[in-house]
């Protein structure tokens, strides 16, 4: 059985990426793309469903040993494991080197003490566990094979093949660095060049160097900030620009749940808030190749803008189920494609528009086609604005008028205005100061309860919603209005779990129902951070602290998270890491340090 989210590694090429468990189990890997066909889907199946484990040697009918204390190599995604063994210590260095040909997961064994019995347990299924590859030695060399993918496995161990797997036992001394690398290639081309292990090793170590060093934070939560900023580039697909919201699909947002999905594709709301994060922490190359990334997603059709897109800009993510798999602790079903692309979700204008508007900000060089796409989803907005959708957590439920998506709709008309004024694009003014002013009058008129001093989820409803949370934090009313504080207040109260973090809204009760799904979910992690944040605006700067260091402890020992909190279970789930939690993590550490709210 796979193990714990939390007891995941993220390691990955900026083009794909695996996961790697503590006890050295490779459990999900898509060559070559994030988004592609995994090979090892053990994570969410059985060993069955493909698997690299690489640890020491263990009796067949007990569990593999888990390792004593792993850690990123410094600042990098350079993943280093250590198991303590009754015959010696032992190493095992992980990574995937940014790539300038085929991809690589590189493996490195060191002996640190004693003389350690080590295996390596190789069990390659393509298409999601679902093909078994054709096996064999080519020039040495061995290659798994189906259809149009191949994979290389290479080492200077011995190697046999028994029960459809690839083994190699091996003993290593003090001293001893054994290698072993798979390599992806087209299965019609050439074989892929022998891999050089440790030149890959050093030059991996100062890629991550020098892209750290360019991180303008130095307050006193450097640690967590970098880390999630480092996760955010490993989610970064290089050749495009574009950013998944995880590399994972189907992890459960309920443990035996159905809430599973797809989420290796660039959303356009999480992508831009993961580019504001970026341009504020000095990364304004990757704030550039996202622009250029949206440009051409959207070039051409911007009035039929989806909320998310392939990675490379493609526009059908059809959804599919795959029976074959069980699902990550039997949480079914197991899918691949998001249906939620062709949604209506009018928010989406807002985070997009006010992702351009940050770069402008910030001095981006000027894109004049940008700021024509701007103005065009103005003109969209000026039509649709006031129609009922999905909103920002996707309801498969009917479409509402959301408060928040009104919200992101001002926010994409005031930030246009603000470019029109500053000299930089023509459009009309007046008229959309107007239409700024209607849309702030219409929810403040309908997508607030006087009764209760709190707006409400949609228009005409009870219901609250953490996404309300945003809008003292995109300027839509100050935070000293009473209904700001009100809403704090409210949201605190009533979507709360035990242990004090935000659920998104309500999945059980009488409110149950909005997004027309079964089952229940944890505390999304973003919504607490947005808490913190707002806690620090209203002047509760003690409290926004406290809050957010606690958040800080949900991470795991490598300083990352999944998308939410499972109050009962006391562990993460959802997809693995999760942008979505990693990009406020990194909002409230530089809004916290600008107040000076952080203990000593």
């Amino acid at each position: 059985m796979a193990g714990r989210i939390e007891d995941y590694a993220l390691i990955g090429d900026m083009q794909t990426a695996a996961l790697v468990c503590r006890d050295g189990t490779v459990d999900w890997l898509c060559l070559p793309r994030f988004d592609s066909h995994a090979i090892f889907a053990g994570l969410l199946g059985t060993e069955e469903h493909g698997f690299w484990r690489l640890g020491p040697a263990h009796a067949a009918d007990a569990e593999p040993p888990t390792a004593a204390r792993r850690t990123y190599r410094g600042d990098s995604l350079i993943l280093e494991s250590e198991w303590d063994t009754p015959r010696g210590t032992v190493r095992v260095t992980d990574f995937m080197p940014p790539r300038d040909g085929a991809p690589q997961l590189i493996r490195i064994v060191e002996g640190v003490t004693g003389r350690v019995p080590m295996r390596s347990a190789l069990r390659m299924r393509f298409s999601y566990g679902r093909v078994v590859p054709w096996v064999h030695k080519h020039e040495g060399r061995t290659v798994a094979v189906a259809g149009p993918d191949s994979v290389w496995f290479d080492t200077a161990c011995e190697t046999y093949g028994k029960a459809l797997t690839t083994y190699a036992d091996f003993t290593v001394a003090p001293g001893d660095r054994i290698a072993f690398t798979i390599s992806w290639e087209p299965s019609h081309k050439k074989p892929p060049a022998l891999p050089e292990p440790e030149q890959a090793l050093e030059a991996t170590e100062d890629f991550w160097r020098d892209w750290v060093d360019q991180c303008t934070y130095h307050g006193p939560y450097r640690e967590a900030v970098v880390r999630s900023l480092i996760t955010l580039k490993a989610l970064t697909y290089a050749p495009t620009g574009g950013i998944v919201a995880a590399p994972t699909t189907s992890l459960p947002e309920e443990i035996g749940g159905v809430r599973n999905w797809d989420y290796r594709y660039t959303w356009l709301r999480d992508a831009a808030i993961t580019l504001s994060s970026l341009l504020r922490t000095g990364y304004r190359e990757e704030a550039r190749a996202w622009r250029e990334w949206l440009l051409r997603a959207v070039a051409g059709d911007p009035e039929n803008l989806q909320i998310m897109y392939g990675i490379a800009g493609e526009r059908e993510l059809g959804e599919a189920e795959l029976d074959w798999l069980p699902g990550y602790e039997n949480s079914g079903p197991v899918r691949v494609g998001n249906g939620a692309a062709h949604q209506l979700q009018l928010d989406v204008y807002g985070e997009v528009i006010e992702a351009l508007h940050l770069a402008h900000m910030t001095g981006l060089s000027r894109n004049d086609y940008a700021s024509l796409l701007q103005l065009k989803l103005i003109r969209y907005l000026e039509d649709h604005w006031d129609q009922p959708d999905e909103g920002i957590w996707e309801v498969r439920g009917p479409r509402r008028h959301f408060v928040h998506s009104k919200v992101m709709a001002w926010v994409a008309v005031d930030r246009t205005i603000k470019l029109i004024e500053s000299g930089d694009a023509d459009g009309p003014l007046e008229k959309w100061r107007e239409l700024r002013d209607d849309i702030h009058r219409d929810v403040c008129e309908k997508g607030y309860d006087k009764e209760r001093n709190t707006f409400t989820q949609s228009y005409g409803s009870k219901e609250l919603d953490a996404s309300l949370l945003l809008i003292p934090q995109m300027g839509f009313l100050p935070p000293d209005d009473k209904r700001v504080i009100g809403t704090i207040e409210a949201i605190q109260r009533e979507l709360s779990t035990s242990d004090g973090f935000i659920l998104r809204y309500p999945t059980t009760g009488e409110d149950a129902g909005v997004d027309g799904l079964e089952g229940d979910e944890g505390a999304f992690l973003a919504c607490s951070f947005w808490m913190a944040d707002d806690l620090a605006m209203i002047g509760r700067v003690d409290e926004a602290r406290k809050l957010f260091e606690r958040l800080l402890a949900l991470r795991n020992d490598l300083g990352l998270l999944a998308e939410e909190w499972d109050p009962r279970l006391q562990r993460q789930v959802g997809n693995f890491p999760q942008a979505f939690s990693h990009v406020p993590l990194i909002d409230t550490a530089l809004r916290l340090t600008a107040s000076g709210a952080y203990g000593g």
